[in-house]
């Protein structure tokens, strides 16, 4: 396939390149990091992009920056509005503060905390609406209509691209020999300007968009051709929850044959807590898209491997949740329920086998109302740090070897 931008739509290196002169002394040089945890599953170099390091906590500025810069005196006068579950907000927010532009920012209701404070703390004016980012830009390209404000989408425009973009030079120095980029993909901005970068640039790199599959609207669109709405369902990774692919970052992925995957709620976790354990970076879900691909299929990427942890905006709470869920899918949480008989010792010798096994009981819950029990029954609920899969079954095992009955 041709990578000869003709396409109307199109971005070219030299707008990539314009672009990161825009943007010297406005976006920071995220740096790279060896991650030995995937490199051995990969058998190669395994790289990580720390875009969660950027200004504002993720690679949005990069984008922002360079369509606002770009505006005309009229419009800068007139002011922007912008729509976004957290990152692109911030990115808009920081850059309208730089550029001296009044924004508005329209985020959904549940929105992280974090992300609203900041977004306020750069000097937007936020207004809270809907339960999703489509029902943001909803409002946000009604205010446009309505103030005149120019619209700042957070993917779907040539110079949001082209900024997000300028990450893959910065990768193709740091990384020269680099194989195989993963990214992040919710709308396509940050995907399309790094595929626009290889493809004329480095053409024997592979790029690789990953989508969270609750959430992923690419892969039906690439086999339609053209973009449509997806299944918008409930995701961790609010990031990159985009119900529909914007028509710029569409038309680039799809000239240029980008390879889009998808991960499940339980990759997303697991991946965050390896990043959070092995590598030291604190990320957010959809930050952790392209390394939980690499970690769900190590065998398919060829290296050096370059994972982008795109964003490290996470409300704590959230953080808490997703690192609990991510030591359950990964074998390091163990929840069980347990039938022993209602006397005295019975705990005790749950306990005890348990503590034999080398698990650690953080939480203990009984019962005897429950409809299932016999009179003379107690069920108890457990929960019980492991050290894998293995000392799970290892647990459970000992359990059952001292009598007890684990449902």
């Amino acid at each position: 396939m041709s990578t000869t931008p003709t396409h109307p739509l199109a971005v070219t290196l030299d707008d990539v390149r314009a672009a990161a002169r825009l943007l010297e002394g406005v976006a920071t040089r995220t740096p790279v990091q060896a991650f030995r945890a995937l490199s051995e599953p990969v058998g190669a170099p395994v790289m990580l992009k720390l875009e969660n390091l950027q200004r504002a906590g993720s690679f949005k500025v990069r984008g922002a920056y360079t369509r606002m810069s770009r505006l005309t005196a009229q419009e800068k006068a007139a002011g922007v509005v912008a729509a976004s579950a957290g990152n692109h907000a911030q990115g808009v927010a920081l850059a309208a503060q730089l550029l001296g532009l009044d924004a508005v920012v329209y985020m959904p209701v549940d929105a992280p905390l974090p992300k609203l404070a900041a977004t306020r703390g750069y000097g937007a004016d936020v207004r809270l609406v809907g339960s999703s980012v489509d029902d943001a830009l909803v409002a946000a390209r009604a205010e446009a209509a309505r103030s005149g404000r120019v619209l700042i989408h957070p993917f779907d425009h040539v110079d949001v691209v082209a900024g997000q973009g300028t990450l893959a030079l910065e990768v193709l120095e740091q990384v020269p020999d680099v194989a195989t980029i993963v990214v992040p993909l919710g709308g396509g901005g940050l995907v399309a300007g790094i595929a626009t970068v290889l493809a004329e640039a480095a053409p024997h790199v592979r790029v690789v968009g990953v989508q969270a599959e609750r959430a992923a609207a690419y892969p039906g669109s690439l086999a339609a051709g053209r973009p449509v709405a997806g299944a918008l369902g409930p995701t961790m990774a609010d990031g990159i929850a985009v119900g529909t692919p914007g028509e710029v970052p569409f038309s680039i992925l799809d000239r240029l044959g980008v390879e889009v995957r998808t991960v499940s709620e339980d990759q997303l976790s697991r991946a965050l807590l390896l990043v959070a354990e092995r590598a030291k970076s604190v990320v957010e879900p959809s930050g952790a898209a392209a390394v939980a691909a690499v970690m769900a299929a190590p065998g398919d990427f060829e290296g050096p491997v370059v994972p982008v942890l795109s964003g490290g905006n996470i409300d704590p709470l959230l953080l808490m949740r997703v690192i609990q869920h991510g030591m359950v899918a990964a074998g390091r949480y163990l929840q069980l329920r347990v039938r022993v008989d209602d006397r005295p010792g019975s705990l005790a010798t749950l306990v005890e086998a348990v503590a034999s096994a080398g698990g650690n009981i953080v939480n203990v819950e009984h019962s005897r109302t429950d409809v299932a029990l016999a009179v003379s029954d107690v069920m108890v609920t457990l929960q019980v740090e492991a050290k894998g899969p293995e000392h799970c079954a290892e647990i459970v095992d000992r359990l059952r070897g001292a009598g007890l009955e684990v449902l």
